[in-house]
């Protein structure tokens, strides 16, 4: 059960498709490639990095793959073959300060509406949690 004085949360599920390579010679992993979610923690809407999804995102899809790959390797120190955007997981509470935010300056998303901003970058990857989950 969700804790009311808790700060809304949500993160970014990635699909990643990962290499392992072994510098010994004498050992070979096969399979050597494998496919995992990622998840990154969403910024607090407002806050330094918030605004994750609108310079990463298209319409529920990455925007530059070879910029995410880079910072997945970042994070996971293994080459990234491959990144896809699965959704944005968040409970009511997020969503409803992500919204706050974006109408509070819409011309950042060049949208005429909260939910014209939402689809045009998010699509309809939100999945929304139960608050209790």
């Amino acid at each position: 059960m969700r804790d009311t004085d808790e700060e809304p949360s949500a993160e970014y599920l990635f699909r990643v498709r990962i290499r392992v390579e072994s510098s010994d010679p004498d050992v070979r992993l096969s399979p050597n490639r494998f496919e995992t979610t990622l998840s990154r923690a969403a910024a607090t809407p407002g806050a330094d990095g918030w605004l994750f999804f609108r310079d990463n995102l298209w319409r529920g899809e990455v925007n530059d793959e070879q910029h995410l790959r880079e910072l997945a390797e970042e994070s996971l120190g293994v080459p990234v073959e491959g990144v896809e955007f699965r959704e944005l997981r968040t409970d009511p509470a997020y969503l409803d300060a992500l919204k706050e935010a974006i109408v509070a300056d819409l011309t950042l998303f060049r949208s005429d509406s909260v939910d014209e901003a939402l689809k045009k970058y998010l699509g309809s990857s939100i999945h929304v949690r139960d608050a209790q989950a």
